[in-house]
């Protein structure tokens, strides 16, 4: 299906007018499509802060509120960020990403309880398309929400940016993820692990991703019709200073939008280097990171750019925990990041693992398989002995942020005044960082 919008290009700036506008028309005709009645949003939830799709949120509600009091029947339903295995965003939370959007509409998506399955996928289906990584069914999971809620529409926001599971994040990753359940969610991402992150980051077409596309294909009429409204961002760089930019905005029915949109987020977003990084240093806002779960992007988007015995220096004020509920925490502090070849084993061997596949395949992620160092430079929240629990060694924050200060530090490689060559990174979620030879 052809895109409602398409506008992107390496350099280009999309301001919120226009961004308003392109995505304003991209709803009309697709409300004009689908017929009238509630509609549904789906947005990433806090840790998509910088997607715009808190924006892109607050304009759907406007225009779905002034169509209401013209008395028509389309209007906003519900909201339903796309959670995921992550905890529930909280009221400031929810101001911050989305101050126009009536905080009344929210709901929380709960992955362990709250689903309903479409359909199931067969084991020998998942086994080729996993290169027989894998041989297991997979059920195609989402929030009762979307198919119980009587929806006319859902309205899918995101941003396309490199992912470690899928290969390029959003578009129906944000619905059979992102409002996904337990087993869906368990197997994709251990199908992910074990097919190897190396071998889907930045790349649209990948077995996990091949999945979700023929879940949809098989059990999508299920659903309402899914209005995609996907951004790509880049980092805008002024007189030595930095900030984000829209260089694309992509929407419409069908998977066209989320080709194009990839296809840009690869330009802008995978940034490949000429040489390995000896020493990366990566900061964890602490509003965004609170969690190893999530702030081990900084390992999943580095790794391939990072040299052999090199060190991955990791500035994480805001870190609380390792996993986003009590369940997972507990998992990872008994098994912790060990090398991928241990974690399998003990994905079969220990039932705890074996019942919660996406831990493990989360242990894999945050490896460094012994190639480089992972250190963790926490605040007061996790203490050193927890941190060389799980596998990774510790370091001062304090001492670490008076030698880099991430104030002036500028992304990619700056030279110290003592001479040390570093590779900075201010936000891991934003990219995907490695050398020529291992992309």
């Amino acid at each position: 299906m052809a895109c409602f919008a398409a506008k992107g290009g390496k350099d280009l700036d999309i301001g919120d007018r226009e961004l308003d506008e392109l995505f304003s028309q991209s709803l009309a005709r697709a409300l004009s499509e689908a017929g009238s009645g509630p509609v549904l949003l789906a947005p990433p939830d806090i840790t998509r802060f910088h997607s715009r799709a808190g924006f892109l949120t607050d304009v759907a509600a406007r225009e779905l509120g002034a169509l209401e009091k013209t008395g028509k029947t389309c209007r906003l339903g519900a909201v339903l960020p796309a959670l995921g295995t992550h905890m529930p965003m909280t009221g400031e939370e929810l101001r911050r990403m989305f101050p126009g959007t009536p905080p009344g509409k929210f709901r929380v998506h709960d992955w362990r309880n709250d689903v309903t399955s479409l359909g199931r996928l067969e084991a020998s289906w998942v086994e080729t398309v996993t290169e027989g990584k894998v041989r297991y069914d997979w059920p195609v999971q989402v929030n009762r929400l979307l198919v119980e809620g009587g929806f006319s529409l859902i309205v899918c926001l995101g941003q396309v940016v490199p992912h470690e599971v899928v290969g390029m994040a959003s578009h129906s990753k944000n619905l059979l993820v992102g409002a996904g359940g337990k087993e869906a969610i368990d197997k994709s991402h251990f199908a992910g692990a074990s097919y190897g992150m190396e071998r889907v980051m930045g790349r649209a077409d990948t077995p996990v991703r091949a999945m979700f596309d023929e879940g949809l294909r098989r059990f999508g009429h299920k659903l309402p019709p899914v209005l995609y409204a996907l951004t790509v961002i880049g980092t805008r760089r002024d007189r030595g200073s930095s900030s984000l930019a829209v260089r694309g905005f992509y929407s419409g029915f069908g998977r066209e939008c989320f080709e194009q949109a990839s296809a840009l987020a690869r330009e802008v977003n995978v940034d490949i280097l000429e040489e390995p990084v000896k020493k990366a240093v990566v900061w964890l806002d602490p509003g965004e990171f609170r969690t190893t779960w999530l702030g081990n992007k900084a390992v999943y988007r580095t790794r391939m750019a990072m040299a052999g015995r090199g060190e991955l220096l990791i500035l994480a004020p805001g870190l609380e925990r390792f996993g986003e509920d009590r369940e997972v925490d507990a998992l990872i502090r008994k098994f912790g990041y060990r090398p991928g070849s241990e974690i399998l084993e003990k994905s079969v061997k220990e039932q705890e693992l074996a019942e919660n596949l996406s831990v493990a395949a989360h242990l894999i992620h945050g490896s460094s398989e012994g190639r480089f160092t992972v250190r963790y430079c926490p605040g007061p929240g996790v203490s050193r002995a927890e941190i060389e629990s799980v596998g990774y060694e510790w370091g001062s924050l304090e001492e670490a942020l008076s030698r880099y200060d991430t104030e002036k530090l500028n992304p990619g490689w700056n030279t110290l005044a003592d001479g040390e060559r570093i590779f900075y990174v201010p936000n891991p979620a934003l990219g995907l960082w490695a050398t020529i030879g291992n992309f």
